[in-house]
Parts: C-alpha cells; sequence; structure tokens
C-alpha cells in the first residue's frame, strides 16, 4: 500500500438531530508527527476521534486513516491503532495483570517485551483489582494497553489525566520515541502546555469547526505577546488605541495588561510618553492564542474602540 496520510478528513460533518458534532472538519495528520488536537470540553474532540475509529457513521464528508475507510475496512484499521479514551472504562474486578494478559491474547501479540518494559518504566500496579486502584494508576492501565503493541497510530484522548508530574514528563518522552520509530500520534487535549512541549503540528477546534490549523512554532510566532506596564498614576489605556494589535487584559492599581501582535516599537513609544516605573513582558504561547480563538467578541475589541 502507497504511503498515506495517517488520517486524512475532507469536510467531515456530524450532526446528531438538531445538535451540532463537528461540521466541515479538514484534517491531514502526517506519518510519523505528534499532531495536537486542541478544545475544551463540548468542542468537537471527542466526536472527531469517535468518527476516526468509526465509532460513528459521518453525516457527510469523508475520512480515511492509515489509508482505510473505517466502516469498510474498520478491523483491519483498528488493528494498527491505538486509543486510549478520555475516559478510560476497564473491568472493575479484573487486576492490571489480568487485563494486560487478556487483551494481549485478544491482539495475538507474539512477544510482551515491550509491554512488560513499559509497566516498569510506569510502575504500573498489576495485582490489585482495578476497583481499587486511584484513577493515576487506572491510567497507567490505559497506557500501556494503548501503546503494547507498537501501533502505526495512537490515538490518545486526554492521555495524562491522574499521573503526577514526573509521570507525565516520562509520557512525552515516549511520545517523542513513538515518532522517531516513524510512529504517529493524535493528541487530544485542553492542556495547552502539554501540547505545545511535545506537538509537531497542532489543530484547534472551535464549536465543531477546525478554526486554525499549522506547526507549533509558526502558531507561536503568531500568537499575542503580553506585557505589563506599572505606572505612578492612573493611565487610560485609550492611549494605546492608535496602536494596531493592543488588547487590554487588566488595569487595576496602576498595573495594565496588555496582548499585542505585530511590532513591538509603536508599542514602546506610546508607553515611554506615558511614563512607567517598571515594565515586564512574557513571551508568546499558544495559551494566548488559543484564548483568542475562543474569547468572546466583547472582549476581543482592541484597546479603546
Amino acid at each position: 500500500m502507497p504511503m498515506t496520510d495517517a488520517v486524512s478528513a475532507s469536510r467531515l460533518t456530524k450532526t446528531f438531530g438538531s445538535r451540532r458534532g463537528v461540521v466541515d472538519v479538514d484534517l491531514r495528520v502526517r506519518r510519523g508527527e505528534v499532531f495536537g488536537f486542541l478544545g475544551p470540553n463540548g468542542a468537537g474532540k471527542s466526536t472527531t476521534i469517535r468518527l476516526m475509529l468509526g465509532l460513528y457513521r459521518p453525516t457527510a464528508g469523508e475520512i480515511t486513516v492509515l489509508g482505510r475507510d473505517p466502516l469498510l475496512d474498520g478491523v483491519a484499521m483498528r488493528a494498527k491503532v491505538g486509543y486510549l479514551p478520555g475516559e478510560l472504562a476497564l473491568f472493575p474486578r479484573l487486576t492490571g495483570r489480568e487485563h494486560l494478559e487478556w487483551f494481549s491474547r485478544a491482539r495475538a501479540m507474539r512477544s510482551t517485551t515491550y509491554r512488560d518494559e513499559l509497566v516498569e518504566r510506569f510502575t504500573v500496579e498489576l495485582d490489585r483489582p482495578v476497583r481499587a486502584l486511584s484513577k493515576g494508576n487506572r491510567q497507567k492501565i490505559g497506557i500501556v494497553l494503548a501503546f503494547m503493541h507498537r501501533p502505526e497510530l495512537l490515538v490518545l484522548d486526554e492521555p495524562t489525566s491522574g499521573l503526577d508530574p514526573l509521570l507525565q514528563d516520562e509520557f512525552a518522552q515516549l511520545l517523542r520515541e513513538t515518532a522517531a520509530d516513524g510512529r504517529t500520534v493524535f493528541l487530544s487535549s485542553h492542556e495547552l502546555d502539554e501540547v505545545q512541549r511535545i506537538a509537531d503540528r497542532v489543530a484547534i477546534i472551535r464549536e465543531g469547526r477546525i478554526v486554525v490549523t499549522d506547526g507549533v512554532e509558526q502558531l507561536r510566532r503568531s500568537a499575542p505577546r503580553t506585557v505589563e506596564f506599572v505606572f505612578e498614576r492612573e493611565v487610560d489605556p485609550g492611549a494605546f488605541s492608535g496602536v494596531d494589535g493592543v488588547r487590554l487584559i487588566e488595569n487595576v492599581d496602576h498595573r495594565m495588561r496588555l496582548a499585542f501582535s505585530g511590532a513591538i516599537a509603536p508599542l514602546l513609544r506610546v508607553a515611554a510618553e506615558l511614563e512607567p516605573v517598571d515594565m515586564t513582558a512574557r513571551a508568546a504561547d499558544l495559551e494566548e492564542l488559543f484564548l483568542t480563538y475562543y474569547r468572546d467578541d466583547a472582549r476581543t475589541t482592541e484597546v479603546g474602540r
């Protein structure tokens, strides 16, 4: 089979009667990359994943996963996919060991060496019933189940939920190793810090529609930066209304915090005339860009407008 994108969707739409699922979603996930899929709860992330896995039938549009139609060739496709759902459901009376053994047999795995390495790496609790485990320990079992057969595509929905910070770092390293091995990771999350540290490219979904897709560094360059000025007196934010791309975040106790995009020189020229006594600036990150796409219209107006 010729090399294709890991996931390719065109005008993918899913509605539930009068309720919106996703609308005209276009996605292209390349093989061997970590692709971040960002959006808050209810934005359409889980619906998109279920369409990818063949669990929903599209209302309109097309999708292929690993070159296959998830509905017509779902069994063969899913054999090459590792999936960690956002709400992981395990058999409460079975132990972690029993889960791993059962799924290893179901996948006809010839070797369990990699599975056992993951168990040790993430200190998975194997011998207690799942119902007696914390959320973090259940999540570790889910990670091993998703990765243990070395799938071509990992579909991960909020995968670090419940993990402590050290294991989150270990998980990030696992994702980098997976991509370096030529396999693909589709990482759905609302944790921007997690995604921007790991992902090669990111798509942001809002109200069922993709609003932007680009590389992390390209998105970071376009994200608003934040600057805070401290004044000795009250200053009218409207003083910055002539500077393009400036938005007021906060103005309290002579401290004015602004988000801005574009050249900094015009902003600094106006600020200098107002004689600030202090200034701090923070580099742009994806969180500012994400909030830009999700902010209400009333809050996206520029300073003084």
